[in-house]
């Protein structure tokens, strides 16, 4: 239904109609309306495709093209640009959040390969290929030796008429029906009594010998690749969680990156290590273009941290130090980065032995600058109570929002993380001020504390700008330190 009366509709479609061709590939593409949302349905229509490639003569013989159209392109206050916007280039991911990882491996020269392995083969195939194969291979070799069987009859004799006293080779067959009967109930032991071998035909014997064999064959092969599907280890990794987002903020006055894991069982993974990659794209110095590269994030391998103790969910920081990939970019960068965190989990699985592998990524998208997990652990009635509903959920807390070089840089803790849980308080008898890191920071140009510092913990004397230093200053009292 049109917006305007039907004669005023008549004169601007015959008024538009009336344009010289070259007129309309320059004029409409300048003056299309700009608001999307101020445009009824009907204007978005496939005909405006014929302006963008330039054929006018079509677009002008089109029936479905109305005078509103024409309106709303010569509208100054509807200026619209019906080309497609650009979407914002969003990376590939290397590994899915469901630990799949994105590599399709083609024109492979060398098929054969898989066959020697053929075990591993059939595993990983999926189930409607395992129980397509489980099913042909039975029944082509009852249908083989069922064959067989009716040919040592036939050869035999057992279906001709006989007069008088005759033993065949196999009672009760006189066919290939019977044949294949006796096939399937040889190699499948059920034996209903009717049908039985004779001492009659010796070949007959060894034919008996080699299905049971090759009976047994099939059987252990076969089950033992549905049992080993079954049990794959993989499938524990569908209850070892990640959380969907990572965070970065201080922890123990050393800027980290931070991502939540945990394990919904009772029955625990034993010897869990927990590993770390950024995966990006490099061009080395000499001009060779590197797809996929892969740098290790240190998550506490030297001092033991990355082992855990997966009965509760845990926390596992990478310290961005002079040696991360991020001491220099700031949250913005990150959020502009074309890269992937990569996060592993291994360990063995407590009720089968056997080990297991759980992955999942984190993009720029997904990395939270300046929050910290939620505590989910309370104690309840005696016993530790895990909340899972929040196993997601973070928490914002004061962060400038500048590169880890720059936030390190003008503070100077006077312990390291991994002794400041230790001697932050006890050691030296000293009470700590200082909510977001609990580390006392000393001025560096006297060395004195006591000092103007800002929220954050930075020394006023440190030069920082008031872009970095947001927020209301506080004093720390010398008789508190």
């Amino acid at each position: 239904m049109s917006l305007y009366p039907y004669p005023q509709l008549v004169k601007l479609k015959r008024e538009y109609l009336v344009e010289k061709k070259e007129k309309c590939k320059t004029d409409l593409r300048r003056e299309r309306p700009r608001s999307r949302g101020l445009v009824p349905k009907k204007a978005r229509f496939p005909a405006w495709q014929h302006f963008r490639n330039g054929d006018c003569g079509t677009m002008l013989g089109r029936k479905t093209f109305t005078a509103d159209q024409y309106l709303y392109s010569k509208s100054p206050l509807l200026h619209h640009d019906f080309k497609q916007k650009k979407k914002k280039h969003v990376r590939q991911r290397f590994v899915e959040k469901n630990g799949h990882c994105n590599v399709s491996h083609g024109n492979i020269r060398e098929p054969t390969r898989y066959l020697v392995d053929i075990f591993t083969t059939v595993i990983d195939l999926k189930w409607r290929y395992n129980l397509f194969i489980f099913s042909s291979v039975f029944i082509t070799s009852w249908l083989c030796f069922g064959f067989i069987w009716w040919v040592i009859c036939f050869a035999h004799g057992d279906f001709d008429p006989h007069e008088g006293e005759f033993t065949p080779c196999v009672n009760q067959v006189y066919g290939f029906t019977s044949a294949f009967l006796f096939s399937v109930e040889t190699q499948t032991t059920i034996g209903y009594g009717s049908r039985h071998i004779t001492p009659e035909c010796p070949e007959a014997v060894f034919l008996l010998l080699l299905q049971c064999i090759c009976g047994l064959i099939i059987n252990a092969f076969l089950l033992g690749c549905i049992f080993a599907k079954v049990a794959q280890p993989k499938k524990r990794a569908h209850t070892l969680m990640f959380s969907n987002v990572c965070t970065i903020s201080k922890r123990d006055g050393v800027m980290c990156l931070m991502f939540r894991v945990g394990d919904l069982r009772k029955s625990h993974i034993v010897e869990a290590h927990v590993r770390a990659q950024l995966i990006r794209s490099y061009t080395t110095p000499e001009g060779e273009f590197i797809p996929v590269l892969q740098e290790d994030l240190d998550v506490g391998y030297d001092d033991g941290l990355d082992r855990l103790f997966l009965v509760t969910p845990v926390v596992v920081c990478h310290e961005i130090d002079e040696d991360s990939p991020f001491w220099d970019m700031t949250p913005d960068e990150i959020l502009a980065g074309d890269f992937e965190v990569v996060v592993i989990l291994e360990g063995t699985v407590e009720a089968t032995g056997m080990t297991t592998q759980a992955r999942s990524s984190y993009t720029p998208d997904e990395i939270r600058w300046g929050h910290r997990f939620e505590p989910i652990t309370t104690i309840e009635d005696g016993r530790y109570q895990v909340d899972y509903s929040k196993f997601n959920t973070t928490v914002e807390i004061p962060t400038p929002r500048v590169s880890s070089r720059e936030i390190m840089g003008f503070s100077t803790p006077t312990s390291k993380r991994s002794s400041s849980r230790r001697s932050s308080s006890l050691s030296s008898g000293k009470s700590i001020d200082d909510e977001s890191s609990g580390v006392v920071f000393e001025d560096e140009l006297n060395g004195s504390v006591g000092n103007a510092v800002d929220k954050y913990g930075y020394p006023m004397s440190s030069g920082l700008s008031e872009e970095v230093r947001t927020g209301r200053v506080r004093v720390i009292p010398e008789s508190k330190v």
